[in-house]
């Protein structure tokens, strides 16, 4: 069941860091979106090109710059696709916390992506918000 209410969300947002790190990579090039599509965590259409966002080992092995290495964290509350307020609370922590973030919404759930070096913290942070929001 999905809830909508802000403070529902936040309270059962259950942040969980998955294991590897994803890249994002852009290419114009039909046979490598088509090669890598079934391994991408997500392909996003733009007027320049298609961003791929892959693991770092197929990011590598097409060629893509892989400097900048991130890690995901799922929020495994069942947010409403019209639910306001929860990005904005997690943008908002992450600022905070000096931790870019990149955050995808997708049907189930929302998944941040931060860099490698800061995931911890981000989960510190993300947990710390969880547990503000349900009065621990």
């Amino acid at each position: 069941m999905t809830t909508k209410d802000t403070s529902a969300m936040i309270a059962g947002m259950t942040p969980e860091l998955q294991p590897g790190i994803w890249v994002f990579c852009s290419t114009q090039d039909p046979s490598t979106v088509s090669a890598t599509t079934p391994d991408a965590l997500a392909i996003i259409r733009e007027s320049e090109g298609i961003t791929l966002i892959l693991r770092e080992n197929i990011a590598k092995k097409y060629g893509f710059d892989t400097s900048l290495g991130l890690r995901q964290i799922t929020l495994s509350v069942f947010s409403d696709l019209e639910g306001v307020g929860l990005t904005a609370a997690v943008a908002r922590t992450l600022t905070d916390a000096n931790i870019p973030c990149n955050v995808i919404a997708a049907f189930h759930h929302d998944h941040i992506l931060v860099p490698a070096k800061q995931a911890d913290q981000a989960m510190a942070a993300l947990l710390a918000l969880q547990h503000s929001e349900r009065g621990q």
